[in-house]
């Protein structure tokens, strides 16, 4: 095969030579990693719900790494501008569809998060919090660019608008991320450490408030500070298969806690990496997601323009606390959240999404020619 010459003009060498290659290789090693960790968790979990097809979760999985691997790279290739108006109408539609979730879809175990689509279903959510980055991101650059422009505002009103719509499924754990998120995005683009101290406030005394008239949250809650008292046979069980592993694989004569770990192939499949490969493998997954965010604020940092800088470092932080979030859960250091891993749990709405986060990221982060500076000159 040809190499991609430096001075080939054509649309793919441009864009080879202008995406982050590191961060490439990074999310090449996350996705092979995700489909190797749904072989092993899915026989578990398929002789668990019954399903006469062992390989039933990493077929599945198989038919949307194609559609992901298309979306990275066909997003990655936008410019800036193109990204920002993509992310723009994604957050318009996918608030639309968050609305008619909660409108039209069927309650699965107490909440309303997933719209039927034949034989399979989708998370408006996913899409949901890229969405709102780009969206906020926009708002608040505007905001520094003109002062007179309420950018601030109209930006603290999307995230309003996205944590009411959450918290009504209900979903928690995503508020607290989006949460998280928006504090990020608004220190980043020189909000004031009073503002962010009241939406701290704000948020831990919605969170509260949430703990007193939410019977849901409550038991997480209560399941995590007493696990004794609780229900907690999911924790319980991913620690005991985080045990079983040790540095290395499990040893060949010990019987596999992955068959008896409900949401292994999804919530919990951090526990089977440990169980089936061993803490080291787990701690790649780690490095592999740290390094990341890093790079991805890295390259923020070397950015002149403030909504480049909020839209990345935003979007790395999704991935980066979603990762963070579910594998404390795994270890028993957060309360359980039902929040997947991204590019390694089963799930094509999460795979999508992930995805799509960070093709925006590749696509923010190209090194720009000449004729791309002067046409897109970007607050």
């Amino acid at each position: 095969m040809k190499a991609i010459s430096r001075s080939d003009d054509s649309p793919a060498a441009r864009w080879w030579w202008s995406v982050d290659h590191v961060s490439l290789i990074i999310l090449s090693a996350l996705l092979t990693i995700g489909v190797i960790l749904v072989f092993a968790a899915g026989q578990g979990a398929a002789e668990r719900l019954g399903i006469e097809d062992a390989f039933h979760f990493p077929m599945r999985q198989l038919m949307f790494v194609p559609l992901a691997i298309a979306v990275m790279l066909g997003i990655s290739s936008l410019t800036p501008l193109q990204a920002r108006r993509l992310g723009a109408v994604l957050f318009a539609v996918s608030v639309a569809l968050l609305i008619a979730t909660l409108l039209f879809a069927p309650e699965i175990k107490g909440a309303k998060r997933w719209l039927p689509l034949g034989a399979f279903g989708f998370q408006p959510s996913e899409l949901l919090k890229p969405g709102f980055v780009v969206a906020a991101a926009w708002m608040l650059a505007e905001g520094v660019r003109n002062p007179r422009f309420p950018g601030a505002a109209i930006a603290t009103g999307f995230y309003a608008i996205c944590v009411s719509l959450l918290m009504m499924q209900p979903d928690y754990g995503q508020s607290a991320l989006l949460t998280a998120v928006w504090i990020i995005m608004f220190f980043i683009s020189g909000g004031a450490i009073f503002w962010l101290l009241i939406a701290a406030g704000i948020a831990v005394a919605g969170f509260v408030s949430g703990y007193f008239f939410s019977p849901h949250l409550a038991r997480r809650i209560d399941g995590f500070l007493n696990p004794e008292a609780g229900d907690n046979y999911q924790i319980d069980k991913a620690l005991e298969a985080i045990a079983n592993g040790g540095l290395g694989p499990r040893a060949a004569d010990a019987a596999a806690v992955k068959f008896s770990l409900p949401d292994a192939q999804t919530d919990f499949i951090f526990a089977v990496a440990a169980e089936e490969f061993g803490v080291i493998v787990c701690l790649i997954i780690l490095g592999l997601f740290a390094a990341f965010v890093f790079r991805s604020y890295a390259k923020a940092s070397a950015m002149k323009s403030v909504f480049a800088q909020c839209a990345i470092c935003g979007l790395a932080a999704l991935i980066g606390l979603q990762s963070f979030i579910n594998i404390g859960v795994n270890l028993r250091a957060l309360p359980a959240k039902g929040m997947t891993l991204p590019f390694i749990s089963y799930g094509g709405s999460s795979l999508v999404a992930a995805a799509l986060t960070v093709g925006l990221i590749l696509a923010l982060t190209r090194r720009p020619d000449r004729a791309a500076r002067r046409k897109e000159i970007m607050p």
